[in-house]
């Protein structure tokens, strides 16, 4: 199982995400190399939002209560759900 964390911009957050970009990364890279985020990215339009795959619900849940983008505003809206990975290895 996975976790799938999703963003959506709040009105107003494209100018704060360039400020929060920096602390936003690293919060990225550090999860990353915990092994708990296995990929992130914004969609090719970043008005439409972002997403995390996450290996579990609390390292996604953790890593949205310490995100600057959820903290400083960025994003208005976020979600978890449990996904159900079917080409694994």
């Amino acid at each position: 199982m996975k976790y799938v964390m999703s963003y959506e911009l709040a009105p107003g957050g494209l100018p704060k995400a360039m400020e929060q970009g920096p602390a936003h990364a690293a919060r990225l890279r550090e999860f990353h190399a915990k092994g708990v985020l296995l990929m992130a990215g914004p969609f090719a339009d970043p008005t439409q939002g972002a997403l995390g795959i996450f290996t579990t619900r609390e390292a996604a849940e953790e890593f949205i209560r310490g995100d600057p983008f959820v903290t400083e505003g960025v994003v208005g809206r976020w979600t978890v759900k449990e996904w159900r990975e079917v080409l694994v290895d």
